[in-house]
């Protein structure tokens, strides 16, 4: 068999890769200690099974797997979470805790083994990636005008709303107009911070200062900031701004 490695730590790969070469049933075609400049390696490559490390700088293991299609066979190299691990076993995928014990190595091999031996393809990573990589949310949005671009830092936001068919980020200073519509911006931010309370508005939770009922079964929200803006909150989504504000 085939393998690569990747290992932020030079003496984990070189230990890793003796104790390889000790089995005599692998044969090593590359390493890595930089995940960035594997990933063009791997997939030229093309090598049966990827021995690899999770928690790494600039990229970490679940990321790098992203970029590679197909994916090889993964034997994770890691002392991360146990939770984290009992969903790798469920995606036929094995583990090695380090420091790594020669048993341990062995086990894995024989497990690959058994799986390329019944014509089985390596299994698909994407939800499990997708479950433990946590999602990135952008901190600040950029408000364009004439020649000049403005960033405006999320937290500073107290909500976003459509009016005259473009969108602002409203804060205690002004309003800025940005390049988004609210559907978008609802995709794009953190749903624990930001919850739509109407089809043109979007409200950062961490400025709701106090909650009204309205009439036909609306609410309407008062802000913190200085003018206690107002916001009237749909009927429909009424549950939704009560279960993120914890009522």
């Amino acid at each position: 068999m085939r393998a690569f490695l990747v290992d932020d730590e030079a003496l984990a790969l070189k230990r890793l890769q003796r104790m390889l070469a000790a089995t005599k049933r692998v044969q090593v075609v590359g390493t890595s200690t930089d995940p960035v400049a594997a990933v063009p390696a791997i997939l030229e490559g093309k090598p049966d099974i990827l021995f690899l490390d999770i928690e790494m700088p600039g990229m970490n293991g679940f990321e790098m797997l992203a970029h590679l299609h197909p994916q090889p066979w993964v034997v994770f190299t890691t002392a991360y979470d146990r939770y984290a691990l009992d969903a790798f076993g469920v995606n036929s995928v094995d583990y090695l805790l380090k420091p790594i014990e020669a048993a341990h190595l062995d086990r894995a091999l024989d497990k690959i083994e058994r799986l390329r031996g019944t014509a089985a393809s390596p299994p698909d990573m994407t939800e499990l990636i997708r479950r433990l990589t946590p999602p990135s949310y952008p901190d600040r949005v950029a408000s364009k005008v004439g020649e000049k671009i403005e960033f405006v830092d999320i937290q500073q936001v107290t909500h976003f709303f459509a009016a005259d068919k473009l969108t602002f980020a409203a804060t205690a200073a002004k309003n800025y107009a940005v390049d988004y519509t609210i559907q978008e911006l609802e995709e794009k931010l953190d749903p624990g911070k930001f919850v739509r309370v109407h089809r043109a508005t979007l409200v950062n939770v961490a400025h709701v200062q106090e909650l009204h009922s309205w009439f036909a079964g609306g609410m309407m929200v008062r802000l913190k900031d200085p003018k206690r803006t107002e916001l009237k909150v749909s009927r429909d989504r009424v549950r939704a701004l009560k279960e993120r504000l914890g009522i």
